[in-house]
């Protein structure tokens, strides 16, 4: 749903409201009575309708339209118009599911902020509504390596607490899962997960979509922290939030009482807070842009939630979990990775995590080559075709000699293994196909060692590290 769907019977007027909704980057449809408005609506839902509640010559009026509309696609936000308002025509269109009513001649600018409310209230419902039903999926751990383990451990040890817990980690790495995995497995599973997206909602909206409103036309609207009432609010992104809303969620978490917008009753809620955030927010407290009280309410169990490159063996693992998840929802090939496909996923840079995982596994099911194994190649960006069996040489080590070549290509080559499994050397030597302390001197007659460091890359370290690593 991506179009605006504009019903009037008067020409002059549904032109000049769709040529307002252009210049503000919206798509929209346009229709003259009831069977032109069923015949769109049949043909693609709305992601919005301005709706008309005298249409001439047709054979439903704006109310019957809404009755039949909000009966067949609830969400679908409708705005009523009509030049022949009152007070009793607008209630009884809000009672039948209108998000709001215009009088004409309409104030321009008035109608684009309801517009921009109703596209934004329904977007959020929409998209609480999908992560509902992704609960159980959105919450599962996928994982073996040690990094995964010690971060599922803790994450199992918190699910036990209604503790506020702070998620850091790079984008994409994961975070998101993590809370509906706590959610899932808590005392609250069966209350509601609510998304707050700190960074998409307008600072001048926040404090409305966070408490909801009160207004006569439209009475109560509840907000997204009522809507939580009993189970996990989720602030993602947490930085992002306003400093005006800061303060009042630092009250809300201490008093757990809010007022709405507009309203002057105490709203008691009981809510367990979950936030996560891909910044250092010791230094955005330096800047002036977070509050340190909120921090401090907030961050009381902190859970580092690790990067793609601390967690390479789980790549496969991840690669067919989504594989079999595109296959569900999207009817994609339900295609087994070949051997060479893993180890080149393995051995791939992930700046965007996960997510940029599940987007490669996405395209090559895509743009794939039939239901057979998905090979190596399928994962390859650059332009112009691979030549089989060919090693593309860079231009400084064409220019060495061979044997400074042959060793500086054979630390490439074992770095990269290492990475790939983790650091374990017994894994790394079955699979280069050397003894253990063959591999072991060769290492060390490189100047490589094998300790990992955050970020997946291998450190100059002592050789007990690397024995610590390879348990």
């Amino acid at each position: 749903m991506s179009d605006i769907l504009i019903v009037d019977d008067e020409k002059d007027i549904r032109e000049l409201i769709s040529e307002i909704l252009n210049d503000e980057g919206y798509k929209t449809r346009l229709a003259a009575n009831s069977d032109d408005c069923m015949a769109q609506i049949e043909a693609a839902v709305p992601a919005l309708m301005v709706l008309d509640i005298w249409l001439k010559d047709s054979r439903m009026d704006g109310i019957d339209i809404l009755k039949t509309v909000k009966r067949e696609h609830p969400d679908v936000p409708i705005i009523i118009i009509s030049g022949h308002g009152n007070i009793e025509i607008a209630v009884a269109a809000i009672k039948q599911g209108a998000y709001d009513f215009i009088e004409k001649p309409f104030n321009i600018d008035q109608l684009m902020v309801v517009i921009g409310r109703a596209m934004e209230a329904s977007s959020l419902r929409r998209e609480n509504q999908s992560l509902k039903r992704r609960d159980g999926a959105a919450g599962e751990m996928i994982g073996q390596s040690a990094a995964f383990r010690r971060m599922k451990d803790q994450l199992d040890k918190v699910t036990r607490s209604n503790g506020r817990v702070m998620l850091t980690g790079e984008p994409g790495s994961g975070k998101e899962t993590a809370a509906r995995y706590i959610h899932v497995n808590s005392a609250r599973a069966a209350a509601p997960f609510v998304t707050v997206n700190s960074a998409t909602i307008a600072a001048e909206r926040m404090e409305e979509v966070l408490f909801g409103r009160e207004t006569p036309e439209r009475g109560i609207e509840k907000g997204l922290l009522e809507q939580a009432d009993g189970g996990i609010i989720y602030f993602d992104e947490v930085s992002d939030m306003p400093p005006g809303t800061q303060a009042k969620i630092l009250r809300v978490l201490t008093d757990q009482a809010f007022t709405r917008v507009g309203g002057s009753t105490r709203i008691k809620v009981d809510l367990r807070v979950i936030s996560s955030t891909t910044r250092i927010l010791s230094a955005e407290i330096a800047a002036g842009r977070f509050r340190q009280e909120l921090f401090d309410r907030l961050n009381v169990v902190p859970l580092a939630v690790p990067p793609l490159a601390e967690r390479r063996e789980d790549v496969p693992l991840l690669a067919r979990h989504f594989i079999e998840g595109f296959n569900r929802s999207q009817g994609l090939p339900l295609r087994v990775l070949s051997e060479e496909a893993a180890a080149a996923l393995q051995t791939m840079e992930w700046p965007g995590n996960i997510r940029q995982l599940r987007n490669v596994i996405e395209r090559a099911l895509i743009l794939g080559e039939g239901t057979g194994p998905i090979e190596a190649r399928e994962f390859q960006t650059s332009a112009g075709p691979a030549e089989e069996g060919r090693i593309v040489l860079g231009g400084a080590l064409a220019t060495l000699p061979l044997r400074e070549a042959r060793e500086l290509f054979e630390r490439e080559y074992l770095l990269t293994q290492i990475n790939r499994f983790g650091g374990n050397i017994s894994r790394t030597a079955t699979f280069v196909g050397m003894e253990r302390s063959a591999l072991h001197r060769k290492l060390k007659s490189l100047g490589v060692v094998t300790s990992v460091k955050p970020g997946g890359r291998i450190a100059h370290l002592d050789d007990e590290a690397d024995d610590e690593d390879d348990s």
